[in-house]
């Protein structure tokens, strides 16, 4: 008999879920990170009592019930509500496009003076029948003047490429909310843990076996070896050898700054800077994901990157040529009888927190069958 039933590879939020899961079924889990931390790109550092996201801004919302009861149970959580600004040329704007955003484009006053300047700006793209790309379909939807002052500019940052050169897929629809309303989504739960995702990622993973600076694909043969049944959560086709071809992301480098003189730089956790000469997309002030107090803050501005070899994968080219690709990937890991792939990297897919937590479950539950 192996000396684990689970050998669960990376210990972001669906291995971490997974292994929760089984350890409480009784099974023998062995969870490897290739980091010297547990948690994935959900992990969060220390500083000066601020817990900053080293990977980038994660809010947790969901409409799903039983995820946020889920969640819950393992460490509460605080009200938080995500209400970004968005910074043009020194200009701010509330986001989601909302009243609030309205008034501050066009000094509207009510929803409908809103609904008529949009279909006004809307009605000089009534020729555009059948958007070619992200730019047509963009002004199609919502105008010249949101276009260009609160897409445009973040979008082609973020893709690395000329709107005129994306597909238009990408914005299906462009939601408008005719309200008084700047909390960033829709779900009705919505908050992040109370001392940070590395005390939700410890209590998933208490008392389970975890190496950490452990490179599976450096030791696959003998890790293989110990256990039953394998986990993977990486990129499918790096598991793969890349037989089908190397899958396209759009990746992130993020600029840490601990401000030691200044208690709050921009009194607010998300602002987007939408215009296209600002290099980065966002500033990040962490102390107010958890209304932190300190005299000092730690900011982080986000720049969108190219993604290549030894660069963290986070967005992927959801385009014809990588969703074929992908499809032969999943052709051969359903061929696997040991092997389970899961989360983000193997699914090929940007996922929400409470999706990942819900398929993580959903995989726990067709496994213990």
């Amino acid at each position: 008999m192996k000396p684990y039933d689970y050998l669960i590879v990376g210990s972001g939020l669906f291995g971490a879920v997974f292994a929760h899961e089984a350890h409480k079924a009784g099974k023998r889990c062995l969870v490897i990170e290739k980091r010297p931390h547990t948690g994935g790109n959900i992990y969060c550092e220390e500083v000066d009592g601020i817990n900053v996201h080293k990977y980038g801004a994660h809010i947790f919302h969901t409409d799903n019930r039983e995820v946020w009861n889920y969640v819950n149970r393992l460490v509460e959580f605080n009200r938080y509500t995500n209400s970004p600004i968005a910074n043009y040329k020194g200009k701010l704007y509330n986001l989601p496009f909302n009243m609030n955003t309205f008034y501050q484009l066009w000094g509207v006053r009510t929803p409908a003076e809103a609904r008529a300047k949009i279909q006004e700006q809307c009605r000089e793209y009534e020729h555009i029948t059948h958007p070619q790309n992200l730019e047509e379909q963009a002004l199609k939807l919502c105008g010249e003047d949101i276009y260009r002052q609160l897409i445009k500019g973040y979008t082609e940052k973020q893709w690395g490429r000329p709107a005129t050169e994306l597909p238009a897929f990408i914005i299906r629809r462009i939601p408008f909310r005719f309200i008084f309303d700047n909390n960033y989504f829709n779900d009705p739960y919505q908050g992040i843990p109370m001392g940070g995702y590395n005390r939700l990622i410890g209590a998933l993973l208490e008392n389970i076996e975890v190496r950490t600076g452990t490179d599976y694909m450096a030791h696959r043969k003998e890790l293989d070896a110990l256990a039953e049944k394998v986990l993977y959560t990486g990129c499918i086709d790096e598991y793969f050898d890349y037989a089908c071809g190397h899958l396209e992301y759009r990746s992130l480098r993020f600029e840490h700054r601990h401000l030691t003189d200044i208690e709050d730089f921009q009194g607010n956790a998300v602002v987007n800077y939408t215009d296209r000469e600002t290099p980065y997309t966002r500033v990040i002030e962490h102390k107010h994901f958890e209304f932190g107090k300190q005299r000092s803050t730690v900011i982080t501005y986000e720049y969108p990157d190219d993604f290549e070899q030894g660069k963290e994968p986070y967005y992927p080219v959801n385009d014809e040529k990588n969703s074929l690709i992908f499809r032969k990937y999943q052709e051969l890991a359903q061929q696997q009888k040991r092997v389970l792939f899961g989360g983000r990297l193997a699914q090929y897919t940007y996922a929400d927190m409470d999706d990942t937590v819900a398929a993580a479950l959903k995989l726990w539950e067709k496994e213990s069958l």
